[in-house]
C-alpha cells in the first residue's frame, strides 16, 4: 500500500492511497455526525461501449445487484437496508458509480459487500441473471422514454448534437434492438474489462478511523487482481462550434409544443465552462432568470422555460434549453424572444446584480451537496476519475466565484449562437388525428438518459431502484 497524500489544505481534510492492484482509495474523516459514506466510481459509461451493443454499461449496473458469489440474489439490497443503510448505483456517459450510506458502525460491511461483487461477480453470472435485468431495462426505457411525454428528447438531441460514430452519440440507456443483442459472452468480457480494482477510485467519507478503513480496504479489495486490457476511450473532442444549426420536428401526442435546443459548450474541468454554467444559470435557471421573466411572466408565450448545464469533461459540454408553450403559443414566436434575449445577454453580458446571485445560486447548490457525505464521497470520486486529482473538490467554489462578468459575456456570445446549436421541435398530434409519423432514428438525425432538460445533467444518470435490481 502506497503512503497516504497529505491532507488536503483547507476545505475537506483529503488523504489519498493507492493499493498494490491500482485501487485509488481517497478517505475524509468527520465525525460530525455517526455515519459513513462509501462511492466506488468505475472508469466506465455509455462512452466506452461500440456499435451494436449500447446500454451495456447501464445493463451491466443493474447486474451488479443480481448476486455475487457470497451474496446472492437481492442480498446486497437486504444486507444493507438490514444494516439502517442505503444504497443505489447510477451510469452516465463518462462512469458508473455504486454507493452506500451506512451507520458508522456497519462501515465494514459496506466495503466488503463492494469488494465481493467486483471479485467475484462472474461466479454468479449467468443467463437467467442477464435475462432478468435485461427485461428491468428494457421495461425502464419504456417507463422513462418511449412511453412518456417529451421522453425521446434527450435521445435525440444528445444524437443531433454528436456525430454519428461519436463517442457520446447514444445515450446511457441504449436501444432496445442492442439490449436484445448482449450476449451472456459480451456481459463478462464487459466486467472482465472494466471492473478491476485499477479501473476504479473508492471513496469513504464520514464517522471514520482512517487506519482502520484502511486495514479493511486492503483486506477486502488487496487480493482482487489487476486488468490491463482496458482500451482507450475513443477522442470525444469537437470543433468549439457546430458551424451549423440541425433541426428536428417530431409530432407525438404530448400536452403542449415545445422547443428544445442543445448549444456545444466548453468542456467541464475548465474556467470557460463555469462561466458557461454562470450564463445558463442569469438566463435560464429559475423563476429570476431572463428566459423566465420574458416568456412566462412578460410575453407569456410559456408555461415553464429553463437553460441548464450538462457537463460533460471528454467531449463538449451541453447547454440545455427547453420551454413548453402557453395556449396556442407558436415554436416561432417563443424561439425569436429566446434569440432576441440571448443575443442580447451576448452584447451587454451580465449586470453585476445578475452575476452575484448566480454565483450564490450555485453556491448553494454546491453546498448543499457538500452537506452530506453521500454529497462528498460522490464530488472526491468525480474530481479524481474525471480530472485526476480528488483536491479539486476544495477550490471548485472559489473557481466558480472568480469568473467576471466579461468571461460569462464572451462565452455566451462565442456559443450561444443559432449557428452552434441542434434544436428539438414539438408539435401535438391528438388522438383524433391519427398516429404521429414515425420518428427518425439517431442516424438519420445527426445526417441532416433520464429524460428532459434543464434536468438534462441529471438525464444521463440512470439510477437503479431497490424495488427492480
Amino acid at each position: 500500500m502506497a503512503n497516504p497524500a497529505p491532507a488536503s489544505s483547507g476545505g475537506l481534510a483529503i488523504t489519498e492511497h493507492r493499493l498494490a492492484n491500482g485501487l485509488r482509495v481517497v478517505l475524509s474523516e468527520d465525525h460530525l455526525t455517526p455515519v459513513a459514506a462509501v462511492c466506488l466510481w468505475y472508469d466506465v459509461g455509455s462512452r466506452h461501449e461500440v456499435q451494436g451493443r449500447t446500454g451495456l454499461a447501464h445493463l451491466f449496473e443493474h447486474l451488479m445487484f443480481q448476486g455475487s458469489a457470497n451474496v446472492p440474489g437481492n442480498g446486497h439490497f437486504e444486507l444493507v437496508q438490514g444494516a439502517g443503510g442505503s444504497l443505489n448505483g447510477t451510469t452516465s456517459f463518462e462512469r458508473t458509480n455504486y454507493f452506500e450510506t451506512m451507520p458508522a458502525h456497519q462501515l465494514e460491511l459496506a466495503l466488503w459487500l463492494e469488494a465481493d461483487r467486483m471479485g467475484s461477480l462472474l461466479a454468479a453470472l449467468d443467463q437467467q441473471s442477464l435475462d432478468n435485468q435485461r427485461d428491468v431495462v428494457k421495461n425502464e426505457r419504456r417507463q422513462r422514454y418511449d412511453n412518456v411525454p417529451y421522453g425521446t428528447a434527450f435521445e435525440k438531441l444528445t444524437a443531433m448534437s454528436f456525430p454519428e460514430g461519436h463517442p457520446y452519440h447514444h445515450t446511457p440507456i441504449g436501444s432496445m434492438a442492442d439490449l436484445d443483442a448482449a450476449t451472456l459472452d459480451d456481459a463478462r468480457a464487459f466486467f472482465s474489462t472494466y471492473y478491476a480494482p485499477n479501473n476504479a477510485v473508492l471513496s469513504v467519507v464520514g464517522d471514520i478511523d482512517p487506519e482502520e478503513t484502511l486495514r479493511w480496504v486492503e483486506k477486502y479489495f488487496g487480493s482482487i487482481p489487476a486488468h490491463d486490457g482496458k482500451p482507450a476511450p475513443r477522442d470525444g473532442s469537437l470543433p468549439d462550434t457546430a458551424g451549423e444549426e440541425l433541426r428536428l420536428t417530431v409530432r407525438e401526442e404530448v400536452p403542449s409544443r415545445a422547443l428544445m435546443a442543445a448549444y456545444r459548450l466548453p468542456h467541464d474541468g475548465t474556467r470557460e465552462a463555469d462561466a458557461a454554467d454562470l450564463a445558463l444559470t442569469v438566463l435560464g435557471s429559475g423563476e429570476s432568470s431572463r428566459l423566465y421573466n420574458r416568456l412566462v411572466r412578460r410575453d407569456r408565450l410559456a408555461v415553464a422555460a429553463g437553460f441548464g448545464l450538462l457537463r460533460l469533461s471528454g467531449a463538449p459540454s451541453l447547454g440545455w434549453l427547453d420551454v413548453k408553450t402557453s395556449g396556442d403559443a407558436t415554436v416561432e414566436a417563443v424561439e425569436a424572444a429566446v434569440d432576441e434575449e440571448l443575443a442580447r445577454f451576448a452584447a451587454e453580458g451580465p449586470t453585476p446584480e445578475e452575476l452575484e446571485r448566480a454565483q450564490a445560486q450555485i453556491e448553494r447548490e454546491w453546498l448543499d451537496r457538500l452537506q452530506t457525505v453521500s454529497g462528498r464521497a460522490d464530488e472526491l470520486c468525480r474530481y479524481a476519475v474525471l480530472f485526476g486529482d480528488p483536491g479539486l473538490v476544495n477550490t471548485a467554489l472559489s473557481r466558480v466565484m472568480e469568473v467576471t462578468a466579461d468571461e460569462v459575456r464572451a462565452v455566451a456570445a462565442a456559443r450561444l449562437r443559432p449557428d452552434n446549436r441542434s434544436v428539438l421541435v414539438y408539435e401535438p398530434v391528438h388522438p383524433e388525428a391519427g398516429p404521429a409519423p414515425a420518428t427518425p432514428d439517431a442516424s438519420e438525425i445527426s445526417a441532416a438518459g433520464d429524460a428532459e432538460a434543464p434536468a438534462a445533467p441529471a438525464a444521463s444518470d440512470d439510477a437503479t431502484e431497490g424495488g427492480a435490481a
